[in-house]
């Protein structure tokens, strides 16, 4: 594993510590942890699923 840049929302800023964190690692896959808990695990999807869902949010579903 490649050394992680942990990146916020825009969003997300110090007063709101409910927000997840997004890092590009190997094989351009997302990975996913909770702010408030960054030691603990994160969620791994592929480029293509993490694609789909960006696509979903930006076309105004939610989950």
């Amino acid at each position: 594993m490649t050394d992680l840049t942990w990146q916020k929302p825009m969003r997300c800023d110090n007063s709101s510590p409910n927000c997840v964190e997004v890092a590009v690692g190997d094989n351009d896959e997302r990975l996913v942890r909770d702010s408030k808990n960054p030691n603990g695990p994160n969620l791994s999807f592929a480029s293509e699923e993490w694609e789909a869902f960006e696509g979903s949010i930006r076309a105004g579903q939610r989950f």
